[in-house]
């Protein structure tokens, strides 16, 4: 195995483990997790701050939501396809917070360097992050593309729009993923 792909395998194996124990995890339970001794562990990484980081950035990294939006189908109704792309980007959502909240609430507060805000570990940070994820909307759009009132590019933006702003209000009476989309297809008035 290239050490390259021993780190990724180890970073894998420990995300579960920083989710459920943040940073009190101990060098045992990440090789047992990995299923390698302590030594390996810290010839890939120099320390576990160095694997912590690296787990923050394979968190963080939109890839996996990507390719969950990328295989859906796109011969299924429009209200399906964006319910499956709303919980990718909710699941997405949530393994990254869960991350950061454990990570956070076991002492491991990493501040960033100044001129470094809104900079993080995929393609230069945030913006091409949420660049990637709304060009892969705008393609679960385009089979409706005739049927549409605005251009795809735009209802992707404003779908994310209400989706991740529905997000930072939790609430007992939230809407479904479900009840999102119907909204965002249907509106707030009933057909008359």
């Amino acid at each position: 195995m290239s050490a390259e792909d021993r780190r990724a395998m180890i970073v894998h194996a420990v995300l579960p483990l920083l989710i459920e124990h943040g940073a009190t995890v101990t060098s045992s339970q990440i090789a047992r997790a990995a299923g390698i001794g302590e030594g390996t562990v810290f010839r890939a990484f120099k320390d576990k701050d160095e694997l912590f980081d690296a787990c923050t950035a394979e968190a963080l990294k939109p890839d996996h939501v990507l390719d969950a939006i990328a295989e859906i189908p796109l011969d299924q109704p429009l209200e399906d396809r964006l319910v499956e792309a709303a919980e990718a980007l909710g699941a997405h959502l949530e393994r990254m917070g869960a991350l950061m909240s454990a990570l956070h609430a076991s002492g491991r507060n990493r501040h960033r360097e100044p001129g470094q805000r809104g900079k993080g570990p995929w393609k230069g940070g945030r913006r091409e992050s949420m660049a990637a994820i709304r060009e892969a909307m705008v393609e679960l759009f385009t089979p409706e593309q005739d049927q549409l009132r605005l251009p795809a590019e735009q209802l992707a933006t404003l779908f994310l729009t209400l989706l991740f702003g529905g997000r930072r209000m939790p609430s007992d009476d939230a809407p479904t993923t479900r009840q999102v989309v119907d909204f965002f297809l249907h509106g707030a008035v009933e057909a008359g």
